[in-house]
């Protein structure tokens, strides 16, 4: 018995990159890059699914650049780098991932589930809520500050005081202790 198959002349497949760059200039120079290489493989850039964004503290990171395929513009997309905007959107995502820890707080403070596990909650659950979105943030000292804040009043709910050898009393843990753990 004889099997038949079926070749096709084309294959279509969807890559999605990233082109990072310390300039606008080194941008469209790796873009044209990208252009001669794929057509010397044969594959085409769809320009009308290509967009860029810039992202930077400038105040003129908004404004449009001449970026283009084939002579074909692309477009941009709208970049997230107003400090207020950014600001806005930390506090935002901080105040969904406290919603979120307090949906598993229960979890995280039963004395049944190990550390490990605790920490594979709060790693899977609550953290993506707060990190949303965060690969386009660019954080001034305040913002990261937040978000240690927060990171470490979980990590200490979730491991609990500590008793101080000396004292036999209850303390929290202090930042590097939460480090280190």
């Amino acid at each position: 018995m004889a099997c038949n198959f079926i070749v096709p002349t084309s294959f279509w497949f969807m890559l999605i990159l990233i082109i990072l760059g310390g300039s606008i200039c080194t941008i469209k120079k790796n873009t044209e890059a990208l252009v001669v290489a794929s057509k010397q493989m044969e594959l085409e850039v769809n320009v009308d699914k290509t967009k860029y964004m810039v992202t930077s503290q400038d105040q003129n990171a908004g404004r449009r650049h001449n970026i283009k395929i084939d002579g074909v513009p692309l477009t941009g997309w709208k970049s997230s780098t107003n400090q207020n905007y950014i600001q806005e959107e930390i506090k935002s995502r901080l105040k969904s991932g406290n919603a979120c820890y307090h949906s598993v707080q229960n979890l995280l403070s039963s004395n049944l589930l190990s550390k490990t596990i605790k920490m594979k909650t709060y790693r899977t659950i609550i953290l993506p809520v707060v990190l949303y979105g965060c690969e386009t943030w660019s954080l001034i000292l305040r913002e990261k500050h937040r978000l240690r804040v927060f990171d470490n009043w979980v990590l200490r709910r979730i491991f609990g005081p500590k008793r101080d050898r000396k004292t036999w009393k209850w303390r929290k843990l202090h930042n590097e202790e939460l480090n280190d753990l």
